[in-house]
């Protein structure tokens, strides 16, 4: 088999339809892809919205599993999957008409490890007027990339997207590559890992997902728990630094992303968090969780990180009360 789609659900029943049915666009002969839907014990309506869909076609198998977060539900789709390629997309968002196609077809002629394709960020009134409208792909572009070329010239910190990939299985099981479990905003450490352990990857322009955006959702999702988890992703990034083999540019980027990712944790912590003790809370977990952290590539670097280390309470309440001259956050 050529292709295995993941999908986890839970809480999705505005939107797992759509989703499910983008696959059945791609022009792909259905004895080619399976599709393993991950019932994640979802509390909602999601499976029933489904349902008819899955009666229809023969390449869909369910998994029912006890409510264990997003991790273990892809987890346990990777350990089912028969593909050799692997596609992870989020339960929300939908794949663009026949955009699968052609990116299946290149990583199964080149055996790449990954192919790492574009995708479009929208709204639910985006996406409405978008199918309003003819939409053509730009012409296709395929470009061989090393991992390492991947890492330095693609990657986001802030967009650690697991969804815009297609991964060779073997490469995920060979390199033992997997979610933490429990951890929310797992798909930062597995990018991360993923593209430093790549070797031969495709990068391409084709627009293969649009992401949907929920209204205000990064501020909404930064409460207390949320934000322990976000803070617990990023230390397990940058624990990847012990990786062998890391070029003195890798490391670098990883150190900068690292960086770039605790300054928008202290950003929404100031923003987010509106009591003192929570907001001492998290600079406490953070020293918890990252007790080896080091920014060292500036002055501004080096003084975050001793004020993190040294003085978490006292950092944290002196950048609130330049905010609210600066920024003027009222409480």
């Amino acid at each position: 088999m050529d292709l295995s789609i993941i999908v986890p659900v839970y809480n999705v029943e505005k939107y797992i339809r759509p989703c499910i049915e983008s696959f059945f666009c791609q022009g792909l002969e259905e004895d080619r892809f399976e599709v393993i839907i991950v019932n994640d014990s979802t509390p909602d309506h999601s499976m029933e919205m489904i349902a008819d869909i899955i009666q229809q076609h023969d390449n869909i198998t369910v998994i029912n599993q006890e409510n264990q977060g997003l991790s273990m539900a892809r987890n346990n789709g990777i350990t089912a999957a028969k593909g050799e390629y692997v596609l992870m997309p989020d339960s929300d968002d939908i794949l663009f008409e026949n955009s699968l196609k052609p990116l299946l077809e290149k990583a199964l002629e080149t055996k790449v490890d990954l192919v790492v394709a574009d995708f479009l960020t929208m709204t639910d009134e985006e996406i409405d007027d978008f199918y309003k409208k003819e939409f053509k792909q730009p012409e296709p572009q395929f470009k061989k990339v090393v991992g390492e070329q991947i890492y330095l010239e693609v990657l986001n910190p802030y967009q650690c997207y697991v969804w815009r990939t297609l991964y060779r299985r073997d490469f995920i099981t060979n390199q033992n590559l997997f979610f933490y479990p429990g951890v929310r905003y797992q798909d930062i450490p597995f990018t991360h890992e993923c593209y430093l352990k790549a070797n031969n990857c495709i990068r391409t322009n084709i627009l293969l997902n649009i992401y949907r955006k929920w209204p205000g959702s990064s501020t909404n999702a930064y409460k207390l728990d949320n934000s322990r988890h976000f803070i617990t992703a990023i230390a397990l990034t940058w624990k990847l630094k012990q990786m062998e083999g890391l070029s003195s540019d890798l490391l670098y980027k990883l150190e900068e992303n690292v960086y770039i990712s605790f300054r928008n944790i202290i950003y929404n912590t100031l923003h987010c968090i509106k009591e003192k003790k929570d907001r001492y809370a998290l600079m406490d977990y953070i020293n918890f969780q990252a007790p080896d952290l080091n920014f060292t590539h500036n002055i501004q670097q080096r003084f975050f990180t001793l004020m993190i280390k040294n003085m978490p309470h006292l950092f944290i309440y002196l950048y609130y009360q330049y905010a609210q001259v600066v920024y003027k956050w009222k409480r």
